[in-house]
């Protein structure tokens, strides 16, 4: 048997686990669950299963779900990939983000939902930033001197900071043993407020 054969072998007996990609895809386009059963012809209670895995489509069936969400069926799976990685960076790996690098490393690499990057060394970042979504700022080791919305504070080993959406910021390590782990959001996900508060 080849890889191929293999592979093939292999997603026939696994079940498509899709949900979280067609409930993010439907809601990305505002339809109901209704909406999408129409134009699907399949039921509303077995569209309800499959966007919270409790039921797994066949390939007909997901190729009816993404014809009615306007995409493929092979978006829809590699989405739903996506939603299980499983990746661990070692501190050796140089899994460096793209452009000027030095002393940057992303500690989630791909395109998720959580964005988090490892500055080390003595850093000027030079400009002001202002994300759409929330950050934390964590210091591992050395100092940070961090300007937020006309505030300054002083953060040391174990102290962290967190931004809300909107917030403008600037930041600066002031040791050269200063390792600074910023997380976020990701900039291509909307989030939003819970009415409930």
């Amino acid at each position: 048997m080849d890889a191929k054969d293999a592979k093939d072998t292999k997603e026939r007996e696994e079940p498509l686990r899709v949900g979280a990609a067609v409930r993010k895809r439907r809601r990305a386009l505002g339809l109901t669950l209704a909406a999408v059963a129409a134009r699907s012809g399949l039921s509303v209670p077995f569209l309800s299963q499959i966007e919270n895995e409790r039921a797994h489509p066949s390939m007909r069936s997901l190729q009816r779900v993404s014809d009615a969400l306007d995409t493929s069926a092979e978006r829809l799976l590699a989405a739903s990939d996506a939603g299980r990685t499983v990746d661990v960076v070692r501190a050796g790996d140089d899994a460096r983000t793209s452009g000027p690098s030095d002393g940057v490393r992303a500690l989630v690499r791909g395109q998720h939902q959580l964005h988090a990057l490892e500055f080390s060394g003595e850093k000027e970042t030079g400009r002001e930033f202002e994300h759409r979504n929330d950050e934390l700022l964590y210091v591992a080791d050395g100092a940070v001197e961090v300007e937020a919305e006309g505030r300054a504070y002083r953060l040391g080993p174990g102290d962290a900071l967190f931004l809300s959406g909107g917030v403008r910021h600037r930041w600066r390590a002031t040791t050269p043993d200063t390792r600074i782990l910023v997380v976020s959001v990701s900039d291509h996900i909307a989030t939003t407020t819970d009415p409930r508060g």
